[in-house]
């Protein structure tokens, strides 16, 4: 299975992962769902961050700015480390395929483009719990901008997977993402936007454009 080197895509059809109906009823969800959740949770964290810490106008669209912003490298060096792991061991073989193989190989599969509600909270959380213990009350502006990264990078990937690219300049972002799913899949990791693989040399070769 490698990483992902040898999963031949398919257009029709799901798979699959649990033989538990529970487990595998977790596996699925619309985007809507999690992205829903990301914004309701942004919205409260922003609320105390100026009604409990008094954090000034300017200090939250800053820390926030930084949180979208250190959200576009987090999804980079996830896809490209974490998903496209070296599948080296049975173990990781199928923790990769599971992870992220699966979308590989059923990439139109609209009810696996987004990240279980449940394990959504549960990382927005620990992230709170960890930034806070960082940055102290920054943390509570610099949260939500990392949620609502992490929200644009679902809308981005739910749609240039379920609609066609449109006559616009927006259609780079579906270009980019299908020569990683068909062409090549160790470059075009960024999703919500080709800046990491601008500076970090996974662009797409000119010969796929």
């Amino acid at each position: 299975m490698g990483n992902g080197n040898s999963i031949m895509p398919k257009n029709k059809g799901s798979k699959v992962l649990f033989n538990n109906g529970f487990l595998e009823k977790l596996t699925k969800t619309h985007v809507a769902v999690p992205v829903t959740i990301l914004g309701i949770y942004s919205t409260v964290l922003l609320y105390y961050a100026f009604s409990l810490y008094h954090l000034s106008i300017g200090i939250v669209i800053g820390f926030f700015l930084i949180g979208w912003f250190s959200f576009t490298l987090i999804e980079y060096l996830t896809h490209r480390y974490v998903f496209h792991m070296v599948a080296n061991t049975d173990l990781r073989k199928k923790l990769q395929y599971t992870m992220h193989g699966v979308h590989h190989e059923f990439p139109k599969d609209k009810m696996r483009l987004a990240m279980p509600p449940i394990l959504s909270l549960a990382l927005g959380l620990l992230l709170l719990w960890i930034f806070n213990f960082i940055m102290g009350a920054y943390a509570w502006a610099f949260v939500p901008g990392f949620a609502v990264g992490y929200s644009m990078y679902l809308g981005v990937h739910y749609v240039v997977h379920a609609y066609p690219p449109p006559k616009n300049v927006l259609r780079k972002l579906w270009e980019h993402h299908a020569i990683h799913h068909y062409k090549d899949p160790e470059r075009a990791f960024g999703v919500s936007s080709p800046l990491w693989d601008f500076l970090l040399g996974t662009m797409p070769r000119k010969s796929y454009h």
